[in-house]
């Protein structure tokens, strides 16, 4: 859309400059939207201590309803981040969060297995292509060059929201039992919606679709940052949707992300269990003690994303923190009778696997432009999330078999491994700019 090259080389202070003006813009508000959708996503666990005697739902019909919202986000995954090619980022992040909060607001009225089972669907079908939504946004504003640190500094809402939403849960749940002639759970699945929705409004007006519709940036630092986006675009040589779905390398980072999400549902599975065992019975300072673990993780995001763009570096800083998470987790599961060791070993777990994650999300956009990159994105997100209904399988299998919780927990920490290896499978040329 520019039509005039950049007469003179930006400074450094003036690129820093520019690229700090979007990330103060675009990041805080994007941390907040993924803070708002863990909520919705996971208020269920702790709705379920009320609920289910309430609706006389047992633990069956309880697990299946879990389960059905992975179905529906499944199915509609692709699709979503397809469309949002098609209609443009602002519009298309507003649509999935104002859906997801309301029909997340109405599961405070279910009265049944059977409505419970639908409106679980149906917020999986609702919140499909949210995470890959942002994740190709940052691509609009972000070079392969930079992307490591803007993905990372938007992806600590995964640690910060289990900081945030434990807590809030547990004291809607303590306060409002039978306020205004509604359980304590039906308030918190309406209040926890309420983020979702301001944000979801809020979006379509806040967030840009491209760097040349941001009135808020001079026209020299729009300038400098299609140039760079565009000096990039040459490292990407898949562009075409064909290209997204049929690659090769997509496909083994999908598998990839798979493993590294079966070990943070082992962190996710294993750190309260942890915290209990050591004697705090309360759950609201079960979910307050977890900060330790989730803040190192939020610390440790920043760090290796400073340095993996400072060195142009992506495969090493994927491995080594997944090396550690499964570290964490091995030594957690192997001292689970020593709450100190088991809880330091975790926090390091904790940071690797996360910080893993945050890392492998700069890998696809580092070879993949355009519809490609859409595609890449949630092709591997799809994979991914059936870490939700894998892991929970898998370790009640082991569990099951060994009668001990540890083998589960085991088995998660060699998915880590698995993937820490596999990312070497992608050639260092295709990756590291």
């Amino acid at each position: 859309m520019y039509n005039h090259a950049i007469e003179y080389e930006p400074t450094r202070e003036e690129q820093s400059h520019a690229y700090a003006k979007v990330t103060a813009r675009i990041i805080p508000f994007l941390f907040l939207c993924y803070v708002a959708a863990y909520l919705d996503r996971v208020n269920v666990g702790f709705a379920k201590l009320q609920m289910m005697s309430d609706l006389g739902l047992s633990d069956a019909a309880y697990g299946l309803g879990a389960g059905v919202f992975f179905i529906g986000y499944l199915l509609c995954e692709v699709p979503s981040n397809l469309i949002m090619m098609k209609v443009g980022a602002r519009r298309w992040i507003a649509r999935i969060m104002i859906t997801w909060a309301l029909v997340s607001a109405a599961m405070m009225l279910v009265k049944s297995p059977t409505s419970f089972y639908i409106t679980r669907f149906l917020l999986g079908v609702a919140e499909a292509g949210f995470f890959p939504a942002v994740a190709l946004y940052l691509t609009y504003w972000f070079p392969p060059s930079r992307c490591a640190k803007a993905t990372a500094l938007f992806m600590t809402a995964i640690p910060m929201s289990g900081v945030f939403g434990g807590p809030l849960s547990g004291y809607i749940l303590h306060s409002m039992s039978d306020l205004g002639g509604l359980a304590a759970w039906q308030w918190l699945f309406l209040i926890e919606a309420l983020p979702s929705l301001i944000l979801g409004v809020a979006a379509f007006f806040f967030l840009d679709d491209r760097v040349e519709d941001a009135k808020w940036l001079t026209a020299q630092e729009r300038a400098i940052l299609a140039t760079n986006l565009k000096s990039e675009q040459h490292h990407r040589h898949l562009n075409s949707l064909r290209e997204g779905f049929a690659n090769k390398k997509i496909w083994v980072l999908s598998i990839m992300f798979l493993f590294f999400t079966m070990g943070l549902y082992g962190i996710s599975f294993w750190l309260p269990t942890i915290i209990k065992q050591s004697g705090v019975a309360d759950p609201l300072n079960v979910g307050l003690l977890t900060a330790l673990p989730y803040g190192a993780a939020a610390i440790a995001m920043v760090m290796v994303s400073r340095s993996s763009d400072a060195r142009r570096e992506r495969r090493w800083h994927v491995a080594i923190p997944g090396l550690i998470g499964s570290l964490g987790l091995l030594v957690s599961a192997l001292n689970s009778h020593d709450t100190t060791i088991s809880l330091v070993a975790l926090t390091f777990g904790t940071a690797g696997v996360l910080t893993t994650i945050s890392q492998f999300w700069v890998l696809p956009p580092s070879f993949m432009g355009g519809a490609a990159v859409a595609a890449g994105f949630a092709v591997a997100n799809t994979i991914g999330s059936v870490s939700g209904l894998v892991a929970p399988y898998l370790i009640g299998l082991v569990q099951g078999v060994s009668h001990s919780t540890t083998g589960g927990v085991l088995a998660l920490a060699a998915c880590g491994v698995l993937g820490s290896v596999m990312v070497f499978m992608i050639d260092s040329k295709s990756v590291n700019h």
